[in-house]
């Protein structure tokens, strides 16, 4: 490839760039589309529409990129947590850590390379990139030495940059635990593989255990139970609520008025079970569940009050005309309705069944909760596994049912899985690497030669196509490896995140760099490792010609990726479907709020690391597009964390130690390739000089690895004794105990904010007093069974039957 292949993929994607940036400037101005571009702010502050047409909204702007840039660190914690102000160290250190390898290798070793033969040199748009690599230095140059000291330089500032991170994220880290809200997975062990009995049920089995050991820090617990069709059917019945509320609030302003009353033929009521009694059958024809469901649900209706719907509700008049009335009704619990209780007053030996082996234990102190989770608790290691809850909302729920003894297999089968789609992945990345090789295209295809002739086609080919279509085949990555972790058992979201998000960077590393250096056909690739002694020589002969394809491989999933990221063309698209085609002009909730992508983003700044790193003093070229790239990453991505990514759990900044690890691998990487090069241009004394770095930069990996790891692993004692005198220093005590009680409810039916009378009063409640509507606000905040009736002919919507909340 030559200079004006990368100029014409340069040029590709700068445009790209421009376009979508100015796009983007444009459609975040459009009233329509303030869920798609201010979802976080849309949930956490109420945004002012404004409606009036402005010629403003037509002309591109930068002010995005000033807000961006004028965050503050307090900003990002506030809005993304700790998470996301970690993640914007990690674009930070790499800024740094590549002005610093830019300027010595660009200024230093870029000449050195250019000059390093005595040739005939082209015109600068006609040379071949090779030239400016390490390879066009002849062997037995005076001038490795320059290569040497770069190295070096890297390698220290590395070194010494990701010290300080490390030392910064730990305390910040640290902060949080101690300066956040008081958090119930703090007082929380998830207890799993509990021993089954005949006489009791498991929850009889974790209160006698945990009654027994631990008498004097044991408070309660909360079982896990069996998700049905039950919990499916409260998730549809939540979603019919969001959809007729809408619908109410529509046809209040669109439908006509009774022509005596003048009042609307629709209304939205909420109606208690003290003043009103509905109640609901259900209906083999209309579920047809299966013999154990059916007698699942027979169950649970001998333990709560059935409900069934009444003709005449129908048919109720609605105004002095006689005109019928649609009605949308919401029935609230009684008194003695099922509330969310603590385990002790579950278990009954007929809800074994319905009980999983697992169980949230909560404990007094957090010291308590932290030993409980760390010690062996029985002699045989499969039995009363313990571990520390996760927090409320970060806990997968369907991962808990999964037998204990089942995770270790399942674990090896997703291992193999991963290894095998890895591998299967080499087919297109082959086929990429063919498209760069423009003799072998010609005669694989000699129907492309009159093509290939023409200039800009031949660049075109070489230049931007190839790394245009590995990353189309690399987005079908993340959602397998999410897969992958799915099954593998994690019981939080957060694990599962970076558990894809480490399998996605094994995969990116291996394929995109190792499969493309090393590119020919599979029994090649295969071959080359066949020997773990030729494999610097290999490296070393490698990535200097493949140097050129990276460049273009930064251009196209660095650049471009970053101007569809911000532009979220997939939401954009959804909610222009939304409003103009099925005429939804409501904003969506926060359930459909978007978290950070940390299982993508994370590897492909790696990806980059890596390739940084690699081709730093094999081809510094590359370095200036990368720093093009962390700029723009900076910049992007602290715009979307502020306005579009909703937080939803928080892991403290877990994935850091992965960075750290990974970034060492990179430097030592680099070094290895480096000793197999001066080996090759026979060097000896930058071979020499490069020997001791490799044992000092693993050597700065262990004491890193010994100082600041164990906290990103282990809470410490000193710290949560501290937390926990200060609690009772305080009297908050039975404050906790109340949140416990609360927190780990595994099948809320509605969110808060749907409960409120405030919600359900929008559409025709205005004529109640005060009274009614204070006693339902304090109805609403009181956990229990919610069930939505729906009596509206106009909607021919069936009835939502079965919307049970499983607290038994």
């Amino acid at each position: 490839m030559d200079i004006g292949a990368l100029l014409t993929s340069a040029g590709i994607n700068i445009a790209i760039c421009v376009v979508l940036l100015s796009l983007y400037s444009i459609l975040r101005k459009q009233p329509s589309n303030v869920s798609v571009y201010f979802m976080r702010r849309l949930i956490s502050e109420p945004i002012k529409h404004s409606d009036p047409f402005h010629f403003e909204r037509l002309v591109p702007s930068a002010s995005w990129i000033v807000r961006a840039w004028q965050a503050t660190n307090e900003e990002i914690l506030a809005a993304g947590g700790v998470d996301a102000l970690v993640f914007l160290r990690i674009v930070v250190f790499s800024i740094r850590v590549f002005i610093i390898a830019a300027a010595i290798c660009v200024f230093l070793l870029l000449p050195v390379n250019y000059y390093g033969q005595e040739m005939q040199h082209k015109q600068i748009h006609s040379e071949s990139l090779e030239v400016f690599t390490i390879g066009n230095v002849k062997e037995g140059s005076k001038w490795f030495w320059t290569h040497c000291l770069a190295l070096y330089v890297i390698s220290c500032s590395a070194c010494v940059l990701l010290h300080f991170e490390y030392k910064n994220i730990t305390k910040m880290r640290l902060a949080h635990i101690t300066g956040s809200p008081v958090n119930p997975s703090h007082f929380t062990v998830l207890v799993r593989s509990i021993p089954c009995s005949q006489n009791h049920s498991y929850s009889k089995s974790v209160e006698d255990f945990f009654s027994t050991y631990y008498p004097a820090s044991y408070v309660s617990h909360q079982m896990v139970y069996r998700a049905g069709r039950v919990d499916k059917l409260m998730k549809d019945a939540e979603k019919m609520y969001r959809m007729l509320k809408t619908i109410e609030s529509q046809t209040k302003k669109s439908y006509m008025p009774c022509c005596l009353c003048g009042k609307s033929t629709h209304s939205f009521e909420a109606l208690n079970n003290d003043a009103e009694s509905v109640e609901i059958k259900t209906s083999s024809d209309e579920l047809q569940p299966s013999q154990r469901e059916k007698k699942d649900v027979e169950k649970i209706y001998r333990k709560l009050k059935t409900i069934e719907t009444q003709k005449k509700m129908s048919s109720t008049p609605g105004c002095l005309c006689g005109g019928i009335m649609h009605y949308f009704k919401m029935l609230k619990k009684e008194a003695e309705s099922v509330e969310c209780k603590t385990s002790s007053d579950r278990s009954q030996p007929s809800q074994t069944d319905k009980e999983r082996p697992a169980a949230f234990v909560f404990f007094r102190t957090r010291y308590a909760a932290i030993v409980a989770a760390q010690v062996l608790q029985s002699s045989n290691p499969m039995l009363w596994v313990t571990q520390l809850a996760p927090e409320p909302n970060d806990v997968y729920w369907s991962n808990l049912s999964i037998p204990y003894k089942q995770i270790w297999l399942r674990k090896i089968a997703t291992l193999l899985g991963a290894i095998v789609f890895m591998f299967v992945f080499l087919a297109p990345v082959t086929f990429v690497q063919g498209l760069t090789q423009l003799d072998q295209l010609r005669q694989t295809f000699p129907f492309l030669k009159g093509i290939l002739k023409q200039k800009f086609m031949n660049q075109l080919v070489t230049g931007y196509l190839p790394s245009v279509i590995l990353m189309l085949f690399m987005y079908a990555v993340p959602p397998t490896m999410m897969l992958f972790s799915t099954i593998e058992g994690n019981v939080s979201h957060s694990e599962r995140k970076k558990s894809a998000g480490i399998k996605v960077l094994y995969f990116t590393i291996w394929n995109v760099f190792f499969v493309n250096v090393l590119s020919g056909s599979i029994i090649r690739q295969l071959s080359v490792f066949s020997s773990f002694r030729d494999i610097p020589t290999q490296l070393a002969k490698a990535v200097p010609t493949q140097a050129t394809f990276f460049m273009t491989y930064v251009l196209t999933s660095g650049w471009a990726s970053l101007s569809f990221e911000v532009i979220q063309l997939f939401p954009l698209l959804c909610n222009g479907f939304r409003r103009f085609i099925l005429r939804r002009q409501e904003e969506p909730c926060s359930n459909h709020a978007l978290t950070f992508p940390h299982h993508t983003e994370i590897p492909r700044l790696l990806l980059f690391g890596l390739l940084g790193f690699t081709c730093s003093i094999m081809a510094p070229l590359i370095l200036p597009f990368l720093l093009v790239y962390f700029f723009l990453a900076f910049l992007v991505y602290r715009n979307q964390i502020l306005n579009v990514y909703v937080p939803k759990y928080e892991s403290g900044g877990q994935f850091w130690p992965v960075v750290h690890n990974t970034t060492i691998f990179s430097l030592v990487l680099t070094q290895v390739i480096a000793l197999g090069v001066f080996g090759i241009k026979r060097s000896p004394v930058a071979s020499g000089f490069t020997i001791p770095l490799i044992f000092l930069t693993l050597l700065f990996n262990e004491y890193c690895r010994q100082r600041f790891s164990p906290v990103f692993k282990r809470s410490p004692a000193q710290v949560l004794i501290e937390m926990d005198k200060q609690d009772e220093n305080w009297g908050r005590a039975e404050e906790i105990y109340k949140l416990l009680r609360t927190a780990y409810c595994q099948f809320p039916l509605l969110s808060l904010d749907l409960s409120t009378s405030q919600e359900l009063s929008m559409a025709g409640n205005s004529g109640q007093n005060k009274d009614e509507g204070s006693s339902k606000d304090q109805e609403s905040h009181n956990p229990g069974m919610v069930v939505l009736v729906l009596a509206a002919d106009s909607f021919h919507l069936q009835s939502i039957s079965n919307c049970l909340n499983l607290y038994l």
